[in-house]
């Protein structure tokens, strides 16, 4: 029994060291990373060192792919929704693969498609919201969608429901422990990957320069990070990342700083960006058209005493975004890396080099994007609780799904407190 007892909890993964971990984990070393550079890449560079080699390699496919981002900020903001969502499903497919072949060792059930069920649930649970939303009058148009709409949050969790009743069914026995780590590890990957996918959906929402200067910031670190490391940097950083230096760590900062600086002063200038996204019912489609809010106008701004020496002014016209863009950069190059760190710290648990082989020089999806989910957060969060007020449209759209009786309480509760207020007549004569 004693014998049989221990086997299981080998079986099960409860164990107390890494060796034992290991063995937990398919009890195979990790499978070397091969070359997966582009043969043209390799042969115009064979003749660098590996050093340099990787440089280039790093730095035409980085090039490559800010030239895509433009390219999807031109086709507007339904393209970048659905850039968004294609790269939350890749994120989510690169950590799952990862726990799946640790669980694929033991021949158990049904994890690849409750993984992915579980995924269409959460979806469905987000998106459903967000629809009922921003697209309120194309939903109460239509009959269909109207009766999802209202039964909602009741269909996630009968969705739901199927999918947790079907993992009970699943147990099997002297795998329980295992199958409970991986059932947390689904979950905890929808809680990295969807949610903030969401919040980056919702940051869009508010004007494009909430999606594109973030992400920008984070990119901009990245690269500048890289670049001071690479000719600058002597002085490790953080034990997780052993080529991370202080040196390209500082002079990111700063570089991210002036960044966030430069591009917001141009975005700030234009509607297409800084309005907000919003669906119009009579073309059925997006349009981002608006009076710019004080936010996006220039202002005057006096310079401290102690820098007016300095630069030689005393006043300087900016627009107030730009303020907060610095509270933006900051958070991309002293916070945000640490999305990268815990990537990093994720990645040495498992023995693997990256998520995946997506992208040459770079690794997967999901190690391009481990600081931008961390950023969508902090925007979201810095959003609600600094710049965005009530929504006038949103309450208009809860106001019409009353009952008639609930909507004259209203209108007379409003009515009596504009008149309190001075801002009506009489109520004889409202």
């Amino acid at each position: 029994n004693l014998q049989e007892s221990e086997s299981e909890n080998k079986l099960d993964g409860e164990t107390a060291s890494d060796s034992e971990s290991k063995s937990e984990f398919g009890g195979s070393p990790p499978v070397p990373t091969s070359d997966d550079t582009p043969e043209v890449l390799n042969r115009a560079l064979s003749n660098l060192s590996s050093r340099w080699k990787n440089w280039w390699v790093r730095g035409i496919l980085t090039l490559a792919m800010i030239t895509f981002f433009f390219i999807i900020i031109y086709l507007g903001p339904m393209v970048l929704m659905t850039i968004v969502m294609c790269v939350q499903i890749k994120c989510f497919h690169e950590i799952i693969t990862i726990g799946y072949n640790v669980y694929h060792s033991y021949d158990l059930p049904w994890f690849r498609t409750l993984s992915w069920y579980f995924l269409l649930c959460v979806n469905y649970f987000f998106y459903g919201e967000t629809v009922t939303d921003y697209f309120f009058t194309l939903v109460q148009r239509e009959e269909p969608l109207r009766i999802l709409s209202k039964y909602h949050r009741f269909i996630s969790f009968a969705l739901y429901l199927t999918g947790f009743c079907m993992f009970v069914l699943s147990l099997v026995k002297k795998h329980y422990r295992l199958q409970f780590y991986m059932f947390g590890w689904t979950h905890v990957t929808l809680l990295i990957v969807v949610t903030q996918s969401h919040l980056i959906i919702h940051n869009l929402f508010e004007g494009m320069i909430w999606f594109i200067v973030p992400i920008s910031c984070v990119i901009c670190n990245d690269i500048m990070a890289y670049m001071f490391g690479f000719f600058f940097g002597r002085t490790p950083l953080i034990k997780l990342s052993p080529k991370k230096t202080w040196e390209g760590f500082i002079g990111g900062f700063f570089a991210t700083v002036l960044f966030g600086l430069l591009l917001s002063y141009v975005m700030s200038g234009y509607r297409c960006f800084t309005c907000p996204v919003e669906f119009n019912n009579d073309t059925n489609s997006f349009t981002v058209d608006c009076e710019p809010s004080e936010l996006f106008q220039l202002q005057e701004y006096n310079i401290p005493l102690v820098l007016q020496s300095v630069v030689g002014w005393k006043t300087v016209r900016m627009y107030p975004f730009q303020i907060h863009s610095i509270a933006l950069s900051t958070f991309a190059s002293l916070i945000g890396p640490f999305g990268g760190f815990f990537a990093s710290g994720f990645k040495r648990a498992f023995k693997i080099k990256d998520f995946a082989n997506t992208i040459p020089g770079h690794g997967g999806i999901m190690d391009r994007f481990d600081c931008q989910y961390l950023m969508a957060t902090f925007v979201n969060v810095y959003i609600a609780s600094f710049i965005r007020g009530p929504n006038p449209s949103k309450l208009i759209q809860q106001f019409l799904t009353l009952r008639p009786d609930q909507q004259l309480h209203i209108f007379s509760t409003l009515k009596a407190h504009l008149v309190d207020k001075g801002m009506l007549g009489s109520l004889e004569d409202a």
